[in-house]
């Protein structure tokens, strides 16, 4: 499964709101609340938005065995 922890934490140390973030990279955020999976285009357009890579934003989880 995949995690977006990582770009909540991000979106805090820039001081940007969520609602920034979907303005600034025109998207829509309801599958990312629920770490759900979503398409790359949407986190190529974070990634612009933000200046940063996916590693920045994403981190996959080993589910358990």
């Amino acid at each position: 499964s995949v995690s977006y922890n990582k770009l909540w934490k991000l979106l805090i140390d820039k001081g940007m709101s969520k609602t920034q973030l979907i303005k600034a990279a025109k998207i829509a955020m309801a599958k990312l609340g629920k770490n759900e999976d979503v398409r790359v285009e949407t986190l190529v357009k974070i990634c612009g938005a933000l200046g940063c890579t996916m590693d920045d934003i994403m981190e996959l989880i080993q589910d358990p065995q």
